[in-house]
Parts: C-alpha cells; structure tokens; sequence
C-alpha cells in the first residue's frame, strides 16, 4: 500500500510505501526536510496532519 503525501508550503508530492517513514520517502524523492533526531522524537520534522493516524517506529522517552 502507498499513500500520497502532500507538502503544501513547498508545493511538493510524493508517494511513502506503508513500511517506510514519511522522512524517508521525501530523502529518497530528492527532498530536504528539517531534522535532528531522524525519528521523531525531537519534533524538528513536525508538521500538521490532516488524515489517518501517526505511528512511531521507537518507544518516545519517558519523563
């Protein structure tokens, strides 16, 4: 299954396979997207989802 990601501000599209990370797929489409941490946890990439649900790859850290 794919699903079509949508970057508004930078007018850019692109499809992420369902076992692929959104950061990944925009890296292996040729785009640039702010980050530190590369797997969330830092909250560089965040941005505003507007359908579906998020699913983290890592355990976040406790507090």
């Amino acid at each position: 299954m794919q699903f079509r990601i949508r970057l508004i501000e930078a007018d850019q599209q692109f499809f992420c396979d369902a076992d692929q990370t959104i950061f990944a797929a925009a890296l292996a489409h040729g785009l640039t997207m702010l980050s530190s941490c590369r797997n969330g946890t830092c909250r560089t990439c965040m941005c505003q989802l507007k359908s579906g649900q998020v699913r983290y790859q890592v355990e976040w850290p406790g507090l």
